[in-house]
């Protein structure tokens, strides 16, 4: 998960959407405004936020970096915001301790009417995540957790992760045809942070409809994500509350168990700190994962030669271009399109770009992640790129803290589907695929393969 924003699982997440898009996407909006600083504009600038741009967006952002890298543009939400679209400024200011994450500096009460959070957190008394605060609290609240997501940690839990992904295969293996989205990239992440969270496995199916219902953004029965973080919320108090209880008798040594040894250690961890810190980690140590398969297999189904010469490196025993093809995936088409809010605390500028005290910052990590002045060859998918010093997982102290169990999630995922399912074909024309709406997160609605039938 991130908390800047990536992909990335459990973690201070990815950046979770911010407000719902409409149930048919998100609706045309004005085209961006003019920038107000040095204009580079050559010709209008291209429309952003429509069905079409959700379908591919970088030749807009293409268009931003050249003419307009830090623009201010109304969102569908009618929230202003700069956009930050070139690697440079990007990683500078993801970096930049004036950019706050705390929407108490927006200069709009926006945030109070739902449309710069999480829908439904602020009712839920869960605004107190690693998404929504600075330091020192973001500080000691990462600290906190940080000991879950520690490579050997994650290793320890690799066969789990193997475990899972094989039998949700055995599940649609037989018929020679798949939703891949909702059969496999949705359930599996899901499955995974119950698991390192300490949620009961018979428990763990209501946290996949609930996830099902953020996840639509606005594709469901109206208010269905805000009561679906309610009773998220509540049944994290509950459980926190039955951990606690029996705590000195299970010896678990699940994280949200280590959550209440904190608290109760004199780390100051507050009940409802620990049910946001429970709530973001589920939540964003999902949706990214679900992209980053989702997407990922999608470029290596639109990237034959590609997915080719990975086939044969894991047919060889390899693991080499596995891990650097699961990072270029990252930069190439990766699960968090704009990392999440960041407002402006004094007065700065960014690419020449004057920015004001409380202005709504948001860096593009899809169009930084193509930028011809980082990357060689920017909008070709190579597998075995090195040089490859993404933002996928964000940059500084919000740094993805998910990014070792997003890497094993993505990585476990994409080799067992490709080793046992070689012959998988997109079972779709490309042009009739549909993103989900939403601000943050870049995700397919579906992705309908087909293969052998498997025995």
């Amino acid at each position: 998960m991130h908390d800047q924003n990536p992909a990335a699982t459990p973690a201070e997440g990815p950046a979770p959407p911010q407000g719902p898009a409409p149930a048919e996407g998100p609706a045309p909006v004005e085209g961006p405004t003019p920038a107000e600083g040095p204009a580079r504009a050559a010709g209008p600038a291209p429309e952003l936020f429509t069905w079409e741009f959700a379908a591919d967006p970088y030749p807009a952002y293409a268009w931003l970096r050249e003419h307009a890298p830090v623009h201010r543009t109304r969102l569908p939400s009618g929230v202003e915001a700069w956009l930050v679209t070139r690697y440079a400024d990007a990683r500078q200011a993801l970096a930049d301790q004036r950019l706050s994450k705390n929407p108490a500096h927006h200069d709009e009460p926006a945030h109070a009417k739902g449309k710069t959070g999480i829908p439904g957190e602020r009712k839920a008394e869960l605004m107190t995540h690693l998404l929504n605060i600075d330091p020192p609290d973001h500080t000691r609240l990462r600290r906190l957790v940080s000991k879950a997501f520690t490579p050997r940690r994650v290793a320890e839990f690799a066969p789990r992760v193997q475990e899972l992904t094989d039998h949700l295969i055995d599940q649609f293996a037989h018929r020679g045809t798949a939703d891949l989205i909702h059969e496999f990239a949705f359930p599996l992440p899901i499955y995974a942070i119950c698991d390192m969270l300490g949620v009961p496995r018979e428990d763990q199916d209501d946290f996949r409809d609930w996830a099902g219902m953020m996840i639509r953004h606005g594709g469901g029965p109206r208010g269905g994500v805000a009561r679906s973080v309610k009773k998220m919320r509540g049944y994290l108090a509950d459980l926190i509350h039955r951990k606690r209880e029996r705590l000195r008798e299970d010896g678990d040594d699940d994280l949200i168990s280590g959550l209440i040894r904190a608290s109760d250690h004199g780390e100051h961890l507050t009940e409802n700190e620990a049910a946001a810190m429970a709530f973001i980690l589920l939540f964003a140590g999902f949706e990214t994962t679900v992209n980053l398969i989702g997407n990922g297999t999608y470029a290596l189904l639109r990237n034959p030669v590609q997915r080719e010469r990975l086939q044969r490196s894991l047919a060889a025993g390899e693991t080499g271009l596995l891990a650097t093809g699961v990072e270029e995936l990252l930069r190439y088409d990766g699960p968090v399109e704009l990392a999440t809010w960041r407002f402006a605390t004094e007065a700065l500028t960014i690419g020449g770009q004057h920015i004001e005290p409380g202005d709504p910052v948001l860096v593009v990590l899809a169009a930084a992640d193509r930028d011809p002045e980082r990357f060689a060859d920017p909008d070709t998918l190579d597998l075995a790129r090195r040089d490859n010093q993404h933002l996928g997982y964000g940059h500084g102290i919000h740094y993805c803290l998910g990014a070792p169990l997003a890497r094993l999630e993505g990585q476990t995922a994409l080799a067992t589907l490709l080793t046992r399912l070689p012959d998988l074909q997109l079972d779709a024309d490309p042009d009739d695929l549909r993103w989900r709406g939403g601000l943050i997160m870049r995700g397919l609605r579906t992705l309908p393969v087909r293969f052998t039938p498997q025995s």
